[in-house]
This record gives structure tokens, sequence and C-alpha cells, in this order.
């Protein structure tokens, strides 16, 4: 008989548990929902997008297929004065990635084709602004100031991508 008591007194807590863990989602869930009406609310108001962009998206996933290259003829750029007084180079030889599926790709893309000086203006402009130290240690960071610049130059994101094929410093 005791075995029985048991059970039947474990089953009503089990009832019990089960009953309050129900009440308690259901009143968590009605927060939560005004919790991200709120958010939401918020980020319309600070103008603060919540995912990212098809734009953002669309330059990040390139097909190779959908790429378009330019190259620059090796380049030689002097580099800032570092702290020996020494004239450091850079010698380099870059690519410039465009997409050609985007909308701009038509009108601009035979423009930064036969303009490689422009290219070559702007990684010039920006190595310039390193020392051999510096531009050793932040290449990537010179790829993506040169690619900016280069979106900006042209004003639109169908370039997406700079390379370097070949870069030795003196």
């Amino acid at each position: 008989m005791k075995k029985n008591l048991i059970s039947i007194l474990i089953l009503a807590l089990m009832v019990v548990n089960l009953v309050l863990t129900a009440i308690m989602m259901f009143s968590v869930m009605g927060t939560a929902k005004k919790t991200g009406a709120l958010v939401s609310n918020i980020a319309s108001v600070l103008s603060i997008e919540l995912t990212p962009s098809a734009e953002s998206e669309e330059d990040t996933t390139v097909s190779i297929v959908d790429a378009e290259h330019v190259d620059t003829e090796e380049m030689l750029i002097a580099l800032k004065s570092d702290d020996s007084g020494k004239t450091h180079f850079v010698q380099v030889t870059a690519s410039v990635y465009m997409n050609k599926k985007h909308e701009d790709y038509e009108t601009l893309g035979p423009a930064v084709s036969a303009n490689v000086s422009i290219i070559q203006d702007v990684m010039n402009k920006v190595f310039s602004q390193y020392t051999i130290s510096e531009a050793q240690n932040n290449t990537e960071a010179i790829k993506a100031e040169i690619l900016r610049q280069l979106q900006e130059t042209y004003g639109s994101t169908f370039i997406y991508m700079v390379t370097f094929s070949k870069i030795m410093f003196q």
C-alpha cells in the first residue's frame, strides 16, 4: 500500500510541475514578444538594420564565373620614411575584381579596364601612407583601403576585391 501511495504522490507532483511549467511558458512568451517589438521599434527609430542587406551579401558571394579582373603592371612605389631615415620601396602587381552581374558593371566595367592608371594612382596614394614595417604587417588593411577608395572613385560596389599577385618590400 505504501508503494501505491508514493506512486500516486509522485504522479500528482508531476502533474503540478507540468501545469506550472505551462503557465510559466505562456507568461514568458508574452514578455518575449513585447521585448522583441520594443527592440524593433528602437532599431527603426535609430535606422539600424537588424539583418544584413542584400547588397552586402552580394559583395561577399560573387561566383568566380561572374568575376572579371583587371591586372596592373608591376609598380615600384616609395613608402613613407621610417625612423632610420631610409627610403623604402614596395614592388607590387595587383588585380582588381569586378562583379559582371552588378547593375553598374555594363557602364563602369569598361572604364576600369581602359583606365588602369586610376587604379595605380589609388595604390600609390595608399601605399605611400605606410612605412615599410606598417605595410608589411598590414597588407590586408591596405587592400581594404584600396578597395574602399576605388569604390568611392567609381561610386559603386561592382569592384568587390583587390589582390596582390606579387608584392616585395625593399
